[in-house]
């Protein structure tokens, strides 16, 4: 095959939709296709997703033989052996999934990946964090997750649960337990189902009458309200910042990564925490870590699919 005609692939499966993107070796995006999220654990959904490959090949009328790696971010943990076992949110068989796949794109290296690193490994190649070796990515959405990457490589564990970084304790003292079963979990308090728990409790304890939201994690009417001067909601930001911070301070010391990275819906409210969570963040890092950068991703809902393609071809260049 010529190397001038090398191609990525990156699939995020989300709840709804699977978007596909197509990238060169620079990390140009050349063109998307989405699709409603099919069962990928039967030959109808394997057929879709090739079929997301073969139209955009189609679009640069090139042919699919020059597909050098394709990556699927997944909303599940995918451990460092590739060997999925736990998908509780979505329908897959990856191995037969994979075999389809590498049936199509017979030159093509085929990887998996938890979604959540996808998107760090995205803003690592062409995002906030770009030109950094180590980073943490920190997806502030209706949960918590992260994204962990050390020397330019994502930390996926041998379990998987690497970067699971919002079921860190923080509050051993909580009573309320997290979806994952345990309590006092960082997501319990900084995601933006968190935010709206803290609000909701200070506005009990203050007897007030919560501002009209639209469902548990609506963080974005919270902060508005922050934007409008409602003291009860700067106290659930408050809540918030504070068990952030401590939680990125437990990560400096074992990670001590260049520049942490605020993704999820919840980042397009930084503007409301940001400062405060950078102050409170310094305060309690070890000395040396006070001045570690805290960034907004960049990417958006892109970087699923830039991150799944760069793991794709970091996974291609390492089979030459």
């Amino acid at each position: 095959m010529p190397d001038s005609k090398q191609y990525y692939i990156g699939i995020d499966v989300g709840g709804t939709s699977v978007k596909e993107g197509l990238f060169d070796e620079d990390g140009n995006l050349l063109g998307k296709v989405s699709v409603p999220t099919p069962s990928l654990a039967e030959e109808a959904g394997y057929t879709a997703v090739v079929g997301g490959i073969e139209e955009l090949m189609a679009s640069v009328q090139q042919p699919i033989l020059f597909v050098r790696g394709v990556g699927l971010a997944l909303p599940c943990p995918v451990p460092a052996s590739g060997n999925i076992t736990l998908a509780a949110n979505i329908k897959i068989n990856a191995p037969e999934l994979k075999e389809a796949l590498e049936s199509r794109c017979p030159h093509a290296a085929v990887r998996y990946v938890n979604d959540a690193n996808a998107a760090a490994m995205g803003e690592l190649w062409r995002g906030s964090a770009k030109g950094h070796r180590s980073m943490v990515m920190v997806t502030i959405g209706t949960g918590l997750g992260g994204g962990v990457v050390v020397n330019g490589d994502v930390i996926d564990g041998a379990f998987g649960a690497g970067g699971e970084i919002g079921h860190m304790c923080v509050n051993p003292d909580e009573t309320r337990v997290c979806g994952c079963g345990n309590k006092g979990c960082l997501e319990q308090y900084a995601s933006a189902t968190g935010v709206v728990s803290n609000y909701l409790h200070e506005c009990e304890v203050r007897g007030v009458d919560p501002i009209e939201l639209s469902g548990t994690s609506d963080s974005r009417a919270v902060f508005q309200a922050c934007r409008e001067g409602d003291e009860v909601a700067w106290a659930a930001v408050e809540t918030m910042t504070d068990y952030l911070a401590r939680g990125l301070q437990i990560i400096s010391a074992v990670v001590d990564p260049e520049v942490y990275v605020l993704g999820g819906g919840a980042s397009a409210s930084a503007d409301v925490y940001l400062d405060k969570l950078r102050e409170k963040y310094a305060a309690c890092a070890l000395s040396v870590s006070t001045k570690t950068p805290i960034e907004v991703a960049e990417l958006g809902n892109d970087a699923g699919i830039i991150g799944a393609a760069y793991v794709a071809l970091r996974a291609a260049a390492c089979e030459v």
